[in-house]
């Protein structure tokens, strides 16, 4: 491999989804991550319906670029080949349950008579020691447990869920970034990445309002922005646009080109906190004029304005774009049974090639593997 890790080598204990995409961007910039599974594998081995021969698609998505090793760390010669595997590397992930990490000794302080420069990197749901440290901890519950799904979706309707893995992926980042982190001071250690802690990080400005103010957060229609007026879907003739304005510039630029000059210096629109102020009636101004023309016909309007103007794409329309392609976020990976089509790393290093290569199969994988999953 290639690329600014290039020369490192992290081991990965972890299953599904948040541990292997943290080992997967790193496998993807050059480091070797040596995937350590139980006789059973992996559960995400068989999460999906889809297969390239024996690869299945979720798997692949997650465990590209990593070399495979099957130990059962739950045995004394599973230990030692671990160990060993432990003396030569420069970091370990896992994102199994405090409990299992305490039991398999996966922590650094277990682990660093062996290897003292080693960094431990645990992903859990709410860290290796709190009150809640052994409770199940899967991304819909962190979503619930943080207030993100009770302020997602529309006014009125049941609490939602973000359209994709939010928590596990945004884990596995930042696990990656303590990972790096750790590994540049030099020194071995641990490092504890709460999912939980993640989420009410990634809350930021809203939750500051909380903690500041007496503004609680709140559901918008249409996915407002709660502090930009006009800033979320507007309905057009034939589908739908996204229209973000914060800048007054941007609102005037905005009113001149739909024809609404009188609304610059209308005291109720003139500035982004008169327009905050007065939201339900901006909007609906907006919305009216809106609704008159295509969708592609306002943004070969708004669009060269500089004013941040989209309609809202489908996964397989994006995957398909032209700026996919260009950003060569689309690859290919050659397998004896046929190609594997996946997303690539959003990580792009000027004079490093990208490499990508199959993901391990496990020992006597067959095409439709059934684990019964490792705790």
């Amino acid at each position: 491999m290639t690329g600014p890790l290039a020369g490192f080598k992290i081991i990965e204990v972890g299953h599904m989804l948040a541990g292997p995409y943290c080992g997967l961007l790193l496998a993807d910039l050059g480091a070797e991550v040596i995937k350590v599974e139980a006789p059973s594998g992996d559960i995400g081995r068989a999460a999906s319906a889809h297969f390239v021969g024996p690869h299945n698609a979720y798997f692949a998505s997650l465990n590209r670029n990593k070399t495979g090793i099957v130990l059962d760390l739950q045995t004394p010669k599973g230990q030692a080949e671990f160990h060993e595997l432990c003396r030569g590397a420069n970091a370990l992930i896992t994102n199994l349950r405090p409990a299992a990490i305490n039991r398999l000794g996966l922590r650094y302080s277990a682990l660093s008579e062996i290897n003292p420069a080693l960094v431990c990197v645990a992903l859990t749901g709410f860290g290796l020691d709190s009150p809640w440290a052994d409770r199940p901890a899967y991304d819909y519950v962190i979503q619930a447990l943080t207030g993100i799904m009770e302020i997602t979706g529309e006014p009125g309707s049941s609490p939602t869920k973000t359209g994709y893995s939010v928590v596990d992926n945004s884990a596995g980042v930042f696990a990656a970034l303590g990972l790096v982190s750790q590994m540049l001071s030099g020194k071995g250690g641990q490092v504890d990445i709460a999912m939980y802690d993640v989420m009410l990080s990634q809350l930021n400005y809203i939750a500051s309002a909380s903690l500041n103010g007496d503004e609680r957060a709140q559901r918008y229609t249409s996915s407002a922005h709660p502090y930009f007026v006009p800033a979320q879907i507007f309905r057009t003739k034939d589908h739908w646009l996204v229209l973000f304005i914060t800048h007054d510039k941007f609102w005037r630029l905005f009113c001149e080109e739909i024809g609404k000059p009188d609304w610059i210096s209308l005291e109720e629109f003139r500035t982004i906190e008169a327009r905050n102020q007065n939201r339900e009636k901006v909007i609906a101004a907006v919305a009216e004029v809106l609704a008159e023309q295509d969708t592609h016909i306002w943004l070969s309007r708004l669009v060269p304005l500089g004013i941040v103007a989209s309609g809202i794409n489908s996964l397989d329309e994006a995957l398909a774009s032209e700026q996919t392609a260009a950003r060569a976020m689309v690859i290919e990976i050659p397998t004896p049974e046929g190609r594997i089509r996946l997303v690539g790393n959003p990580v792009k290093v000027h004079g490093a090639k990208e490499q990508f290569e199959a993901p391990p199969l496990l020992a006597g994988i067959v095409a439709h593997f059934s684990p019964i999953g490792v705790e």
